[in-house]
């Protein structure tokens, strides 16, 4: 099947949810209006159905290839790196002054998943490029910017985040990769940097490695991490001292390359420090935020095309004849109840993540670009609670959408050239890198509600239950009914929310033992929130007589998500409240 951009449905959570329309009118955003919108979309579409799109199934038989300290990419991925950087697609939302075309994050964000939907693999490099600029433009000097930034988002470089070693995974404050400072203000460093995606390629003349290090004598722990820019070939032509010595054989994503790096095996790599020593952290976790919100499109690109590619094979695979008698002989398996039943869940669970992003990406663009001080904050608030979902509750969503998708697709989808396959696998990375479901479950638990004792989640609780009250007030059927299992989910939410403040710091085992059943039930209730959002939307819509079919789509895809997976949020509840003692009763010795 062919990759088809949901770009009609894009353009819908834009206007209806995201407030596009109100996000034009912030300074600075005058340029990135719902025409804007459409004009981007369309043409991005373009580039991920008819470039990226059919190099997908390719990357994947035919992966990256490491000889001789050199990685080769796909057949076709080059070519289709250079369109995408000739059509100015990686300096989408950066600044025009370093030669981007200074759009928003929710334009930006709707582009993005259509070329992850369109390729994963392929749009690694430039997600990990749009990090590496965004730490710069936050910590990098006024050279450093005018270095690397242009070249960057011009395509002419692309970057990469170094953090993980072999004894440093998670844990950033086993970092043990040196910097030594030199008499010229630079620095020479020396260790091993491993799962490097896109560290090594030859889609572009020069990689920008951001490189967590310890300059000597730094403190112990993470408080000593310093950030440095080492690329690969400096700045008089030479090849800088850092290596890859192999890439990684991996169960998905096969043709983006995970490079292991060496640094100073001759010598020593030059880097240069970006901002202060020993911060490196907290400027390395600007590029992993907007990374983990970029994994977290990843996961809803992908949902969308294993949804696609499953309707497809649905409607053609003739197997048995309907339960209900209404075909004389064997019928296409859509006709099959619990066929329909995997679809709508697909259908739901996409639409509804989809929503949640790009409600955030707006959020973002406000917290960042609004006048009123205090309006900032709250935007910013709402954004940071959000990015573990979007990241955690959209990526095990894409894991579940894959998987039933492999199912629609019966033994066929167990073998490998139906293409099913290919998406569950791609996807199982997803919840993986970029920290784990359970750190970033840690960090909604932690951070995002406990910090202020649980007052954003439940200023958050409170503007869902304003649509309740809307959707209450409505005649529907449908309304009423989502208004129901939205208010049940809210109120499961703030117990756990009541219950995290309680006991993340009085007994933190009982609060951590539930941290992703809490990330799930949270992701679940504003994604749901989003999806009655879009049924009110839809409803008015219809009685204006304007695009019928679609809007009625939306209103029994939003049923179907509060009937079938909303539902669900009061059992979290009760596991996460009721449950945690069952979690560390049992002696390790059992195990």
């Amino acid at each position: 099947m062919s990759y088809r951009a949901p770009v009609k449905d894009l353009l819908f959570v834009m206007k209806e949810l995201a407030g596009i329309d109100a996000a034009a009118e912030l300074p600075g955003h005058e340029e990135a209006g719902y025409d804007t919108a459409v004009a981007v979309l369309e043409e991005c579409a373009k580039l991920a159905e008819g470039v990226i799109a059919p190099l997908n199934r390719e990357g994947d038989k035919n992966p990256s290839s490491y000889a001789n300290g050199e990685v080769r990419t796909t057949p076709g991925f080059k070519e289709a790196f250079r369109q995408y950087a000739e059509g100015g697609w990686q300096g989408l939302q950066h600044p025009t002054e370093f030669g981007g075309q200074g759009l928003s994050k929710l334009i930006h964000a709707g582009c993005s998943e259509m070329i992850n939907g369109a390729n994963l693999s392929f749009a690694l490099c430039p997600l990990l490029t749009d990090g590496a600029i965004e730490a710069l433009l936050t910590a990098g000097t006024p050279e450093q910017q005018a270095t690397y930034i242009p070249k960057m988002v011009d395509g002419s470089w692309t970057g990469s985040m170094n953090l993980t070693e072999p004894q440093a995974g998670s844990d950033l404050s086993q970092v043990r990769t040196r910097a030594e400072p030199q008499p010229d203000g630079s620095y020479k460093l020396f260790g091993t940097k491993i799962f490097i995606t896109y560290g090594e390629h030859d889609l572009a003349g020069n990689i920008v490695h951001l490189v967590l290090a310890r300059v000597a004598g730094a403190p112990e722990g993470v408080k000593g991490i310093s950030l440095f820019i080492c690329p690969k070939v400096l700045s008089d032509g030479s090849r800088n001292d850092v290596h890859c010595v192999s890439i990684e054989h991996k169960l998905g994503i096969k043709a983006s390359p995970t490079a292991v790096l060496q640094y100073g095996d001759h010598g020593g790599a030059v880097g240069t420090l970006v901002g202060q020593e020993n911060r490196g952290l907290e400027y390395m976790f600007i590029m992993m935020n907007a990374a983990r919100f970029g994994v977290g499109l990843q996961g809803v690109g992908l949902a969308e095309h294993a949804y696609q590619q499953a309707v497809d094979f649905a409607r053609d695979r003739v197997q048995s004849r309907p339960v209900d008698g209404s075909l004389p002989a064997a019928a296409a398996i859509i006709h099959h109840p619990d066929v329909r039943r995997m679809l709508m869940t697909m259908r739901a669970h996409t639409e509804a993540c989809r929503a949640l992003a790009l409600v955030a990406a707006a959020a973002y663009d406000a917290a960042h670009a609004h006048p009123d001080a205090e309006a900032r904050k709250q935007h910013q608030a709402f954004y940071e609670f959000l990015v573990p979902l979007v990241k955690g509750y959209s990526t095990e969503m894409s894991l579940e959408v894959a998987s039933l998708g492999v199912q629609v697709h019966g033994g066929m989808g167990f073998i490998e050239e139906t293409g099913a396959a290919q998406h569950l696998r791609d996807a199982k990375i997803l919840t993986i890198y970029e920290g784990t479901t359970a750190i970033q479950a840690n960090d909604l638990v932690g951070r995002k509600t406990g910090r202020d004792g649980g007052a954003t989640a439940r200023g958050i609780a409170a503007q869902v239950e304003a649509t309740e009250a809307a959707l209450a007030a409505r005649a529907s059927a449908d309304g009423q009914a989502v208004a129901k299992r939205l208010a049940a989910a809210r109120k499961a939410f703030l117990d756990v929310v009541d219950f995290m403040c309680a006991q993340s710091r009085a007994h933190p085992n009982a609060a951590y033992a539930g941290s992703v059943p809490y990330l799930m039930l949270a992701g679940s209730l504003l994604a749901g929130w989003q999806m009655a959002r879009a049924l009110i939307a839809a409803e008015d819509h219809i009685a204006a007589g304007q695009e019928v079919e679609f809007m009625k789509a939306k209103v029994v895809t939003a049923r179907f998500y509060a009937d079938h997976i909303l539902v669900k949020a009061p059992a979290l509840r009760d596991s996460i409240v009721e449950g945690a003692d069952a979690v560390t009763a049992l002696a390790l010795e059992s195990f």
